[in-house]
């Protein structure tokens, strides 16, 4: 049956929603602080994600070999545990705008790592959107490299961000994607819930701001935005597709500005701009190698 396609428009709108979703999700975290520890939220969020998305997969095909559950549980541990816990702890020393636009330099680590780890031959193009990209997180740091412990937060959730990109490359294709995303988020969130309850002093301060927060982030923020995202990637060109990534951090940046009067220094904005050129050159030019790769195959 073939499949029907998404009017321009429409794909415009759900672009916007998705990566504003994501942006402002870094915003929202931000606000959740003040009534639930980092750890402890993020863990909260997606363990109820987790669990409203494996009741939605229950009837769906699902791992029988423990191995297999094994890599869903590493995934987790990476993609959920690892990038997630470290934004929010990012969140209690840098704005919402800086930890975005650190978190989503994650495309130009890729370039990187499948080089050392998978092989992959990149084009000059490519390279140069990597080195474009980092040199913005040079600036985005205020010209010098006396990390904190807040840019070092950000700075981690886009390497293990990255791992886990190289690890789902690898495995992905033995799961049912939804099924995957489901488990991962569980199982990721378990673990951050776990942290949170023995790392960290907990805190959670029940209001009905603050429930409205974790539901937000669980729902919206998580499930909504996974669903609109997939959607969208198995709808068109999955590399055009992640070019628009540069508009989450640019999200983060403006709901941070909107909802919390953060002053963002001008050269966070020139090198942001520079990130997000590297990421679109390292993403445009891989929709290129692809399309020539299955012309010369096909």
């Amino acid at each position: 049956m073939e499949k029907t396609k998404l009017h321009p428009f429409m794909f415009i709108v759900l672009v916007v929603v998705t990566t504003f979703l994501m942006g402002s999700s870094f915003t929202v975290g931000k606000v959740g602080l003040n009534y639930v520890s980092p750890l402890l939220l993020v863990g909260l969020r997606f363990t109820i994600a987790g669990l409203l998305m494996a009741v939605l997969v229950r009837k769906k095909l699902k791992p029988e070999e423990l191995t297999d559950w094994g890599r869903i549980f590493i995934i987790g541990l990476v993609q959920t545990a690892g990038v997630m816990g470290c934004i929010f702890l990012s969140l209690r020393t840098i704005t919402a705008g800086e930890s975005s636009i650190l978190t989503f330099t994650n495309p130009l680590m890729v370039v990187m790592m499948g080089t050392v780890f998978l092989g992959i031959r990149y084009r000059l193009l490519q390279w140069i959107g990597a080195f474009v990209g980092f040199f913005g997180v040079f600036i985005t740091l205020g010209f010098h490299l006396q990390l904190t412990v807040g840019t070092l937060f950000g700075l981690g959730a886009a390497v293990f961000w990255s791992i886990g990109t190289i690890l789902i490359k690898q495995w992905g294709s033995r799961f049912n994607v939804w099924v995957l995303t489901a488990y991962q988020m569980l199982f990721g969130g378990s673990i951050l819930l776990l942290m949170g309850l023995t790392l960290e002093p907990p805190k959670l301060t029940i209001t009905p701001i603050s429930i409205s927060i974790i539901l937000w982030l669980a729902v919206m923020a998580s499930i909504v935005q996974f669903a609109i995202w997939f959607y969208l990637i198995n709808q068109g060109d999955p590399g055009k597709t992640s070019a628009f990534l540069f508009l989450a951090p640019f999200f983060g940046v403006l709901t941070g500005w909107v909802l919390l009067g953060e002053v963002v220094e001008w050269y966070v904005y020139a090198g942001g701009g520079l990130i997000f050129t590297g990421i679109f050159l390292v993403n445009w030019t891989f929709k290129e190698k692809m399309s020539l790769s299955l012309k010369e195959n096909g």
